[in-house]
């Protein structure tokens, strides 16, 4: 599976096809921004492909999915969630214009800093939003008035920490809820790219060993190898159908059942890249951890997005607190099925 069922198969091809003529080399470490192929993506209405007319393209939740799992399976690093989903949904939520320039976004604390922005060295402007009182504001703010201190991941994207003069600001109040529905949002969208990492992850782990012999036969034909590859599909498709229940729910709204259909995913996806990132590992045995394989240009960016927009842990206590609020096995079931329905 590549995505919700509702997703144009064509769209899919295509964006496969984009992203496989734009991998980066296998031997960079440190992920940077690919003008290029970002204009590429302009030019085809994909950077805003969730903003409403005339500044996007009017999609929803199941194409932006599709589009961050390609980019995933593909290990093409790009600020497509940050730019689109986070970013752009911000703006529109405070009512402020929105132009081309590339952006990302970002939760300011009461001192005006955040740490472990995406590409923010990258934008052109950064959507903050801040407190004030007991209230939340939201600001489009050019990179010019942001001070940046460059930061990367494990998978060498960059998570720079950036410093906002909040005095400085004029930004536009919005809901209460907004920063955890932001929350919501950023936490799906690594689950999409998790789950499409990790599909790509199986087909290399398929494919060698099939290819590789060891004794006069396939290492495939090994029960212990069979063994670790099984529990990679298994741990992948679960998460996968968690990610795909949770992203249909988003793409009805931010109503009753969304946050926990992200949690289930978060939870699937998170428990899932451990086996998955440690069995390929097992797979490939040493060829996995050079850098000429292409093995960890995906497994190191599933490690990453693990732990972005909320821990494993942090996704787990919030199932188990409502399982335990919820009223025996009926209220439970309750629970699923308005995160699936």
């Amino acid at each position: 599976m590549t995505g919700p069922e509702r997703v144009d198969p064509a769209l899919v091809d295509m964006l496969d096809s984009v992203f496989a003529a734009h991998r980066p080399a296998r031997t960079e470490v440190a992920a940077t921004l690919d003008v290029e192929l970002w204009g590429l993506l302009e030019s085809l209405g994909l950077t805003r492909l969730t903003g409403t007319e005339p500044h996007g393209a009017g999609a929803g939740w199941p194409e932006a999915a599709a589009l961050l799992a390609a980019a995933a399976r593909h290990a093409v690093p790009l600020p497509l969630a940050e730019h689109d989903l986070l970013a752009g949904w911000l703006l529109e939520r405070a009512g402020l214009p929105a132009d081309g320039a590339l952006r990302t976004a970002c939760v300011l604390d009461a001192d005006g800093r955040a740490r472990a922005v995406p590409w923010a060295r990258a934008a052109a402007r950064i959507v903050v939003l801040y407190p004030d009182g007991d209230g939340w504001r939201v600001a489009d703010v050019p990179a010019t008035a942001v001070a940046v201190t460059g930061a990367d991941s494990i998978a060498g994207e960059p998570r720079d920490t950036v410093a906002v003069d909040l005095a400085g600001l004029d930004g536009v109040p919005v809901d209460a809820d907004v920063t955890d529905r932001l929350l919501l949002r950023g936490a799906l969208a690594r689950a999409v790219q998790m789950c499409g990492a990790m599909e790509q992850i199986l087909e290399l782990c398929v494919a060698h060993t099939t290819a590789r012999t060891q004794f006069g036969r396939p290492v495939a034909a090994f029960q212990a190898v069979q063994g670790l590859v099984t529990d990679i599909a298994a741990e992948s498709s679960l998460a996968r159908v968690a990610t795909d229940a949770a992203v249909l729910r988003a793409a009805e709204g931010d109503g009753d059942g969304l946050a926990f259909a992200v949690a289930v995913a978060r939870s699937c996806a998170g428990h899932a890249a451990s086996v998955v990132v440690r069995n390929a590992h097992q797979v490939h045995g040493a060829i996995g951890t050079t850098l000429e394989h292409e093995l960890h240009g995906l497994t190191r960016p599933v490690l990453a997005w693990r732990s972005e927009f909320g821990s494993v842990q942090h996704w787990d206590d919030l199932l188990t607190r409502a399982a335990l609020d919820a009223d025996g096995a009926d209220g439970v079931w309750a629970l699923i099925t308005r995160a699936t329905m």
